[in-house]
């Protein structure tokens, strides 16, 4: 057996944002205060009023 190290804290950088809804610290969208990674966007992005433009 190991030893049992805690994960790291960041106190600065990309992995102190971390998605409000899965916890995900990769690709999180920061803009209007949104706080979520890109694929928790695409899920919710519908409900929270924005539209896709094709």
């Amino acid at each position: 057996m190991g030893k049992f190290r805690p994960p790291k804290i960041h106190k600065y950088g990309r992995g102190v944002q971390e998605c409000q809804r899965c916890g995900s610290r990769d690709a999180v969208i920061q803009a209007y205060g949104l706080y979520l990674c890109r694929q928790c966007f695409r899920e919710v992005a519908g409900t929270i009023g924005f539209k896709k433009h094709s």
